[in-house]
């Protein structure tokens, strides 16, 4: 009994088999402009985690101050209020008591808002730079099906976060257990304190608390970040195939292109052979190469070449000359400096004037020109 199977299906998904090359520039640029990027999310909430708590440090003992005279103020107006109480409470004087408290709350709330925000900004921005793209926003009608969506479960990814968010939960577990077993006779102190000394006593050990957390945060953002870069190499690695195709797309099939010169070189090679009969002389190798020489000081005050070729082309230029009665002269050195030097329509370099000019001469003499 023969069983078939196909090696294709434990290759890596890709047309063309198993992504083993590096991504392309384009492809970057590509991914890039969907929103596909090396990111850690982590970077963004440790940073706003640490300036979080950064700020509630020096802040806290403000943010005590300015909310003890704001329920104090409330508790002031409280009065007023029960003055024009006829058995039921003003609804316009205690939407505008409410509307103020939660403006100032706010204006006290903000510069901790606004401090995480900008951070958390800066660390995108660190990480990718900045580029607006509205491609992650639509939507992708592929994350429904769902062995896709088994498919991301049982995912290496799935593992590294799974294994990431145990590592975050047993150290701050281990953290927040170290800080209160220190702490623990400051908690005890709270209740005989005054109110302003408990509220800045349980401000300093909170953000002390976070800061180390933070810390901590920082560098598993930063194992994380790393992580990330590698994935995303990994993810963005193409097959052979789908290296040949980009280059197909951007430079043109290599195939169609050859085709193409070919075609150009053949003509250009009719147009050649056509000017041939024109031809003074022709200078050879003898067998390797040939040059056919035209020197008509009505074109142009130099010899021209009209000809050349090595090989097969030589001999096609040597019958063709024979054809039409131009001379050949053999010139072993002439021949290679001219088939080297000097392309076809181009007239001869100053440096062999005198060698080329010793032949026509030769030439027209055989002939009775001279």
């Amino acid at each position: 009994m023969t069983l078939k199977y196909n090696l294709q299906f434990f290759a890596k998904e890709g047309p063309g088999g198993e992504k083993t090359e590096p991504a392309t520039a384009k492809k970057l640029q590509d991914a890039r402009k969907k929103g596909q990027v090396a990111k850690s999310k982590e970077v963004g909430n440790a940073l706003s985690l640490l300036g979080l708590f950064l700020i509630l440090k020096i802040w806290v003992g403000n943010m005590g101050t300015r909310f003890l005279e704001m329920f104090d103020n409330v508790y002031q107006k409280i009065p007023e209020v029960i003055v024009n109480w006829n058995g039921y409470l003003p609804e316009n004087d205690m939407f505008i008591m409410f509307r103020q408290m939660i403006i100032e709350v706010l204006i006290i709330v903000a510069p901790i808002f606004i401090v995480a925000f900008v951070l958390a900004f800066l660390g995108d921005i660190a990480q990718i730079k900045w580029q607006v793209t509205t491609e992650p926003l639509k939507p992708k009608f592929n994350k429904l099906n769902p062995l896709s969506g088994f498919k991301r479960i049982l995912s290496v990814n799935s593992l590294v976060e799974l294994a990431k968010a145990i590592l975050k939960i047993a150290l701050i577990g281990v953290i927040v257990y170290n800080f209160i077993k220190d702490k623990w006779s400051y908690l005890y102190l709270l209740y005989d304190m005054p109110l302003m000394q408990a509220i800045q006593l349980a401000g300093e050990l909170v953000t002390d608390l976070g800061i180390q957390l933070s810390a901590v945060y920082s560098i598993i953002a930063f194992g994380d970040f790393i992580y990330q870069k590698y994935k995303f190499k990994n993810d963005m690695k193409m097959t052979k195939q789908e290296v040949k195709d980009e280059y197909k797309q951007q430079e043109g099939d290599p195939q169609v292109k050859g085709k193409i010169r070919g075609k150009m070189q053949e003509a250009s090679r009719r147009r050649m052979m056509q000017n041939l009969p024109k031809a003074d002389v022709v200078i050879t190798n003898p067998t390797h190469y040939a040059v056919a020489i035209q020197y008509d000081p009505e074109i142009a005050d130099a010899p021209i070449v009209l000809a050349k070729g090595e090989d097969y082309m030589a001999r096609k230029i040597k019958e063709v000359a024979k054809e039409h009665n131009i001379e050949i002269v053999e010139n072993k050195p002439l021949a290679r400096m001219l088939y080297a030097n000097v392309d076809v329509g181009q007239v001869v370099p100053p440096e062999l004037y005198q060698t080329v000019a010793e032949v026509l001469a030769f030439v027209y003499h055989l002939k009775g020109k001279v």
